[in-house]
């Protein structure tokens, strides 16, 4: 009888402890830092919280983002929440001795391509390898605020009414208000937040999701939508930001016939498809990459996922001026790689 090999020891998960005492490695007290973002709540609230555990730590630390900021709520967000929040393209990287990004991923978009990243923490999945001093990739997280929740509590820091306020709305929004994606970590974090949080101004924030203008590509979505078992597409031409499609996308998932749906848009050269399900049997992430994965950049959660198609890739599915080809595109893929 062949002996038995014995089992192989589980590899050490590390503490939120000892994470937090390798992040510090990272730094010196002449660093000047720089935390690039993809502005939205999640990401916001995680910047402010990873620079007030950095303030005792490093010379300087700068919130840069490169998306405009067009949706109201996030407006709103830091106006209210008085988010320090400067125009990467208005900055230089080479006055910053290290680079930072939460709640993204090098890979996710073009504008990170330009960046050596020093730390990297997010709550994404990860489909490539990220390289840096210090990653920390949770993707069964809710939020990537919850993580930085649990920095804060390590370091024992109490957040101030802004910052546990921005982490509480990064929470509820990433979690759709714990109904999809959320943890048990969620839970905790949110609990240990609302004692410090301002609840008026959340509630400001959170009734401030779009303005006037935002109404036209409703319009666009209602007259443009198709209803295929269960799944609603809707393709909305040409839109000056992703926010229209995740809009329209989040609005449609009120519809209790609806199980999917696929908003899709031109965003500066590039074909955007945004997915919600309702995260039960399907997973929108798995979904993404299958369908368009093989034109671009695709991935996501259970309920919540995109697609970025360049231009450039889509040769022999879209002529200039032709968005129907475009719409009928998405639809076809969609119908050939997820079973519907």
């Amino acid at each position: 009888m062949r002996p038995v090999k014995p089992l192989q020891k589980a590899a050490r998960v590390r503490s939120t402890k000892e994470k937090l005492e390798r992040l510090f490695q990272v730094f010196s007290h002449r660093d000047k830092v720089l935390i690039t973002i993809d502005a939205d709540p999640d990401s916001m609230a995680s910047a402010m919280a990873l620079k007030r555990l950095l303030r005792q730590q490093v010379t300087s630390v700068t919130l840069g983002h490169f998306n405009k900021i067009i949706r109201s709520d996030n407006l709103s967000m830091v106006k209210l929440l008085r988010i320090p929040l400067v125009k990467l393209q208005e900055i230089s990287p080479k006055s910053f001795s290290k680079i930072l990004l939460v709640d993204g991923q090098p890979y996710h978009h073009e504008a990170f391509n330009d960046f050596k990243y020093d730390v990297v923490i997010d709550h994404h999945p990860k489909i490539m390898p990220v390289q840096a001093a210090f990653v920390d990739i949770r993707p069964k997280y809710g939020a990537t605020a919850t993580i930085m929740t649990q920095y804060l509590r390590s370091a024992k820091i109490r957040p101030s009414e802004r910052l546990a306020t921005a982490l509480v709305y990064a929470i509820k929004v990433d979690t759709s208000n714990f109904e999809l994606g959320a943890v048990e970590e969620d839970v905790k974090a949110f609990r240990f937040l609302f004692p410090y949080s301002n609840m008026h101004l959340l509630h400001r924030i959170e009734i401030c999701d779009m303005g006037i203008n935002d109404l036209q590509y409703f319009q666009e979505a209602l007259e443009n939508r198709r209803v295929i078992k269960g799944k609603m597409f809707s393709y909305l031409g040409k839109v000056p930001s992703t926010d229209a499609l995740v809009l329209v996308a989040d609005f449609f998932m009120k519809c209790h016939e609806v199980a999917w749906v696929i908003v899709s848009g031109i965003c500066q050269n590039t074909l955007v498809v945004v997915i919600r399900n309702d995260g039960l049997r399907n997973d929108a992430g798995n979904s993404a990459i299958k369908a368009f994965g093989r034109f671009g950049r695709a991935g996501g959660h259970r309920a919540k996922a995109r697609a970025e198609i360049p231009s450039a890739n889509l040769k022999g599915h879209f002529t200039r001026g032709d968005h129907a080809n475009l719409a009928e595109f998405v639809i076809r893929q969609f119908e050939k790689c997820v079973e519907m």
